[in-house]
């Protein structure tokens, strides 16, 4: 009984269209960010180094060079109402479903072949 309240209250807060995107996959985020009183839509992008699945608490994780050759991470919620959107800039082709190892690589050796 409990369990189908439960459904029902994840179910109406799921978002009715998301872009398809995979790991290996380049994606810009656009973040709902609040400053002061304004609030106006940053974009991320990187590539997707990780995607854990769970209804409601479905995220994934991106990883972007920075200046200076720094590397940035950023976890999102799938269905949070701060990520505003989701396009995929380019489809990479990997055979892993995690990317972590793409920590402990710089410059050319980073890159991911794309999907065709």
């Amino acid at each position: 009984m409990s369990q189908q309240i439960l459904d029902q209250i994840e179910q109406r807060h799921l978002k009715p269209e998301i872009t398809e995107f995979r790991v290996g996959d380049t994606i810009r985020v656009g973040v709902r960010v609040v400053e002061g009183n304004r609030e106006r839509v940053q974009d991320f992008e990187g590539v997707v180094i990780s995607r854990r699945s769970g209804g409601i608490n479905e995220n994934f994780t991106l990883r972007r060079v920075a200046s200076h050759g720094i590397g940035v991470e950023r976890t999102f919620l799938l269905h949070s109402p701060r990520v505003e959107n989701i396009r995929v800039v380019r489809q990479g082709k990997v055979r892993r479903a995690k990317l972590y190892y793409l920590r402990g690589l710089t410059g050319k050796a980073a890159r991911i072949k794309e999907r065709r």
